[in-house]
């Protein structure tokens, strides 16, 4: 278990929770899963140049849905580790996927992009 595991979790559960129901949405859940194995081997992650539109898309969903659903009930269960994890992983989604899209512009999406993740809380 590493220290992301809690974030890695949170990907994976919203990739397989998700309905695909697009070959887009297919296409970004696949991503989140990719990253979250990435994650899990070396606590970075890297997305070539045909999908980091697509993981940013991703990991903004990610951060919607954990801001929307998830993080309300964590603060009502009063989990203070749980909420702390939530936020971080919404923090982080939104700072990535800034980061990502940022790439995609600039290089016009012919880079891919190699990502760290920041200290876990």
């Amino acid at each position: 278990m590493n220290q992301y595991s809690f974030f890695t979790a949170q990907l994976r559960f919203v990739a397989t929770r998700t309905e695909r129901t697009t070959s887009a949405i297919d296409e970004q859940m696949d991503v989140l899963s990719s990253i979250a194995d990435h994650i899990d081997r070396c606590g970075c992650f890297d997305v070539d140049e045909n999908h980091v539109r697509i993981g940013a898309r991703a990991l903004a969903g990610v951060a919607g849905f954990l801001q929307q659903h998830i993080l309300p009930e964590v603060m009502t269960s009063n989990n203070a580790v749980g909420e702390k994890q939530v936020r971080w992983t919404i923090d982080t989604c939104m700072s990535l996927m800034a980061t990502m899209m940022a790439q995609a512009e600039t290089t016009s999406d012919f880079e891919a992009i190699q990502l760290t993740l920041p200290d876990a809380p």
